[in-house]
């Protein structure tokens, strides 16, 4: 007879699986009534991921559970628990709107069906323990996801996106294929946590052609991981799903671009023995972090404009697991979702409201003559960015002092430590462009504001860790396999330091002696807006590979009717 918490791990993707079956079925029913149907169960998902997540922190015991085929087991551990409750939640709130949102569409309940299939999919991946199960659920979020944003049929924009996002998917799917091949073959298993411990008792598998097995494994795992997550050079799908439905949009963080970060967690073993490969995934989520961001400010679409927020997000998620702080991607992974989900869902809303706005800049000129406003002030901009440089520094350096008292010592710490100073500097930095009455008051109340979060943030992240991690060693040796030589280390935070340090002082003096009123554009300023509103050339440079690809294959087709 199974146990209350087996039966729960059972149920939880199976909820929606039948949800989706039952909608198939009576689908003669009004749609009204299949929403309905949908959203109640969606509930009860979301119950069993609670009950599930609290049994395992009652418990302290990870749930397996195998089947006599060697396939379909259901592993739930603290990262399945905690990824289970968040998917969960997310596809409530998503079936929740989409019961308005999508009234007027054609095939609404087909659309629930598939939202319902996306997230018994979703569970199941994130709750796989075998290869074969966790290969299957990849897979068919991929394809559930191409008929998901290609939903309306009437829109050849959507259906274009829809198949160039199931392309990218199934490129990403063949390294995980191939990395599952060769761990079967080598430790002769497909149960994740039998493969753990025999890569933890034999690290030094036979190589292949003169490269270490584990980091051929841990390369393929991180290429599938770049696919699913939108990391540079296999980005360009993500920024133009935004033609599907909304919902789509907002569910898609609740476990699908998000997938990568989970996907470099669950095999995180296999990270411990492949150092070279994490400062890969360092540089490409450092790379996919910039561009998105950058790219990010230049849209005038607001969907786009958050597809490619997403987009820096994941690189910053990946730049996380790049220096060993694994626990603090799936952190960042839950924050991301919960707070994109929600801007997803309120972008109508933000549009609404643009609409209504007239346009017009809110500079001195328009604050004296319309608004009859005296200008207000602003803080000696030598004072500002002392603050700017100094204060974020300080605060970050003691909350981590505070929790952590050797985190000097760790390179991953003081590289996200780094990261953290830039995005306190830079709130620092925006709140200086603010022209208020008191500009001391405002500054001191966002310092306030940052200290609280930055604290807060420390504690909950630190605890969050040892949940997901309770084997210290193993946290240990990730930061260690993610480690350079202390001299080039050294080396480069010091340049890298300077560097933004002399940054930020030039963008004070340079907007404290700029004209108000001139808006003029020089040549570089002018280079960098037409390679940023180019996206970089990207997908030019994919459509030109495109072109290329068929020519040559239509010349082959040619010649070969000659042999």
């Amino acid at each position: 007879m199974l146990d209350p918490m087996d039966t729960l791990a059972i149920l939880l993707p199976a909820v929606p699986l039948f949800s989706a079956l039952a909608i198939a079925l009576l689908s003669a029913r009004p749609g009204r009534q299949l929403a309905r149907l949908s959203v109640i169960l969606s509930v009860a998902t979301f119950a069993l991921a609670a009950g599930v997540l609290g049994g395992y922190l009652a418990t302290s015991s990870p749930i397996w559970l195998t089947t006599d085929l060697g396939w379909g087991s259901i592993y739930l551990d603290p990262l399945s628990s905690i990824m289970s409750l968040l998917v969960a939640g997310i596809s409530l709130v998503v079936h929740v709107y989409s019961v308005r949102y999508m009234a007027e569409e054609p095939g609404y309940a087909r659309f629930f069906a598939l939202l319902d299939l996306m997230t018994a999919a979703i569970l199941l991946m994130v709750a796989a323990g075998d290869f074969i199960t966790l290969l299957i659920a990849w897979h068919l979020i991929g394809v559930l996801l191409y008929f998901l944003l290609g939903h309306n049929q009437q829109r050849p924009a959507a259906q274009r996106y829809a198949f160039w996002t199931f392309f990218t998917y199934r490129l990403g799917d063949l390294p995980l294929v191939l990395a599952a091949v060769l761990l079967y073959q080598t430790y002769d298993t497909v149960a994740l946590p039998e493969l753990f411990e025999r890569i933890a008792a034999m690290p030094n598998a036979p190589g292949i052609l003169g490269f270490s097995l584990l980091e051929v494994v841990a390369l393929l795992i991180a290429l599938a991981a770049f696919a699913r997550s939108a990391q540079f050079p296999f980005h360009t799908w993500l920024p133009y799903t935004m033609e599907g439905p909304t919902p789509v949009s907002a569910l898609m963080h609740a476990g699908i671009v998000n997938a990568g970060g989970f996907l470099l967690n669950r095999f995180a073993p296999v990270f411990v023995e492949a150092g070279s490969v994490l400062h890969l995934v360092f540089a490409v989520g450092l790379i996919t972090a910039v561009l998105g961001s950058v790219l990010m400010l230049t849209q005038n679409d607001i969907k786009k404009s958050l597809g490619y927020s997403t987009m820096g997000q994941m690189g910053f998620m990946f730049v996380e697991c790049g220096v060993g702080a694994f626990s603090l991607a799936i952190y960042h992974l839950i924050a991301h979702g919960l707070f994109k989900g929600t801007m997803f869902l309120g972008a109508g809303g933000i549009i609404g409201e643009a609409r209504k706005h007239d346009g017009v800049p809110h500079q001195d000129v328009y604050t004296l003559v319309v608004e009859r406003k005296p200008a207000a002030a602003r803080m000696p901009w030598m004072l500002a960015a002392g603050i700017t440089v100094i204060v974020p520094f300080v605060i970050l350096g003691l909350s981590h002092w505070l929790v952590d008292g050797d985190f000097v010592g760790q390179q991953g710490a003081i590289v996200l430590l780094f990261f953290g100073w830039v995005t306190g500097a830079q709130l620092l930095f925006a709140t200086h462009r603010l022209r208020v009455d008191s500009p001391s008051r405002l500054m001191a109340l966002i310092i306030l504001s940052l200290t609280i979060v930055v604290v807060g943030y420390t504690l909950i992240e630190h605890n969050f860790d040892l949940f997901l991690y309770p084997d210290r060693v193993m946290s240990e040796r990730l930061y260690a396999a993610a480690s350079i030589p202390m001299a080039v280390f050294g080396g480069l935070v010091t340049l890298v330091t300077l560097a933004v340090v002399v940054g930020w002082i030039a963008a004070y003096y340079a907007m404290a002696n700029r004209d108000p009123l001139d808006g003029r554009a020089d040549g570089p300023r002018m280079m960098l807006y037409s390679l940023f509103s180019r996206e970089f050339y990207v997908a030019d440079l994919y459509t030109r590979l495109t072109e290329w690809v068929l020519a040559v294959s239509k010349r082959f087709n040619i010649w070969s009717r000659w042999v």
